[in-house]
């Protein structure tokens, strides 16, 4: 017996993941005439969180012919957004927003979600494996891929470029050492799925609900209401406050639960419909979101943090950055990934870097609960909380670390 590959085979682009960056960079690409190869280690369906989808993103689905499957899907419809602080409550209507575009999305089960993305992907000539895992790499100008199936058959994929779409997997970040520090505290998350039974009158089922803890401002609760009269339900706090054994989660989650008068009133005790998960650590960056005969895609480069729920946004676009900039490459043009993907993609990622990080200090939700904010600001706050986050003619997105300190000031004063 050896441990020799025994098939050899060639690709345009293989992709690494079949999550929804993996899924809409192959559509692209197989729109544009290249062969194109996924492989995934999972089968799907498979449960991923991620759930609330932002409106920017339906623009990258309609460009990969992805968007009747999802509007057709089933899916809970979505508008906007709902901050609850102890008496303070702030709704944002992502309809009324800065920004151009659809101003409406979806909460989705992602693992029909992602089930559907892939599929389209498949229809459009995707070749799709399943249960294939990528064990190593040999970068460079003609990179290779070492895969091995679930029948312990190994295999190569010579590429003519890979990308990687592996998310919280990371597959050549941990395969070529490409892991740097992300400056981002280390925090987690516990969350569960519960049959929410909510009346019609009791809550609007369109929008997201963000709570934060009345007590610990840097705890905070989501609430996302999915089809089917389910909601997903989970807490994100420093990791060491919910440090606690598996055995523990469900009570833990609990009594988090009751601790927060809004989604108390709401959920209370509801039984959990699935095993309190728990992930940690999950912030993660590199250095360089391109090399030698690769990219990194959405999860797989950076993530940030879940608050305001920016991890598929930054997924679809990084897919259709990279499509195109990939695209006139394999046409024999010259192009620069720094100029043309790292730094484009990167500009909407440190918007919501800042957002995120004033999140955490309390600023954000200063300024979000502040009575007296005009119209046209909020619009524009409306705007990157919506997914916008590359439109810089929002003073926000054009320069959010100076606007974000000033306006917080001002909602001091």
């Amino acid at each position: 017996m050896t441990n020799e590959p025994t098939q050899y085979e060639a690709v345009d682009v293989a992709i690494i993941g079949a999550g929804p960056s993996g899924a809409v960079a192959a559509a692209l690409l197989r729109r544009a005439g290249r062969s194109v190869l996924v492989l995934e280690r999972q089968h799907f369906p498979r449960f991923s969180i991620g759930e609330s989808l932002l409106p920017q993103s339906m623009a990258y689905l309609e460009e990969a012919g992805m968007l009747q499957a999802v509007v057709e899907g089933g899916f809970q419809y979505k508008n906007g957004a709902h901050f609850v602080w102890r008496d303070h409550a702030s709704t944002y209507d992502f309809r009324d927003k800065h920004s151009p575009g659809w101003g409406t999305t979806y909460q989705v089960e992602r693992a029909k979600f992602d089930d559907l993305l892939i599929g389209c992907a498949a229809q459009q000539g995707a070749e799709v494996r399943f249960g294939h895992t990528v064990t190593g790499m040999r970068a460079g100008d003609a990179p290779v891929l070492e895969v091995i199936d679930e029948n312990q058959a190994r295999y190569e994929v010579h590429a003519r470029f890979v990308l990687d779409a592996s998310g919280f997997g990371r597959v050549l970040p941990r395969l070529l050492n490409l892991e740097a520090p992300t400056g981002m505290p280390t925090r987690a998350a516990i969350f569960s799925h519960v049959r929410d039974g909510l009346p019609l009158d009791a809550f609007d089922r369109n929008k997201i609900c963000v709570a934060t803890h009345p007590e610990h401002r840097d705890v905070w609760f989501w609430m996302i209401p999915l089809a089917g009269g389910r909601s997903s339900v989970g807490c994100v706090a420093d990791a060491a406050f919910l440090d606690v054994a598996e055995a523990g989660r469900e009570a833990l989650l609990h009594a988090l639960i009751r601790e927060e008068p809004t989604l108390n009133r709401l959920i209370g005790d509801a039984p959990f419909l699935m095993p309190v998960n728990r992930i940690a650590g999950y912030s993660a960056n590199v250095e360089r979101l391109h090399g030698p005969g690769y990219a990194l895609l959405g999860n797989a480069g950076e993530f940030l943090d879940p608050v305001f729920s920016s991890g598929v946004t930054i997924a679809l676009r990084s897919a259709q950055l990279a499509a195109k900039v990939l695209e006139r490459a394999l046409n024999g043009a010259e192009v620069n990934w720094h100029a043309d993907y790292d730094m484009p993609l990167r500009k909407g990622i440190d918007v919501f870097r800042a957002f995120v990080e004033r999140w955490y200090t309390g600023e954000l939700q200063n300024i979000i609960y502040y009575p007296r904010q005009t119209p046209m600001i909020r619009r524009m706050v409306s705007a990157v909380l919506a997914g916008y986050a590359w439109d810089e003619s929002n003073p926000f997105v054009a320069d959010p670390v100076r606007r974000l300190n000033t306006l917080y000031e001002a909602c001091k004063g």
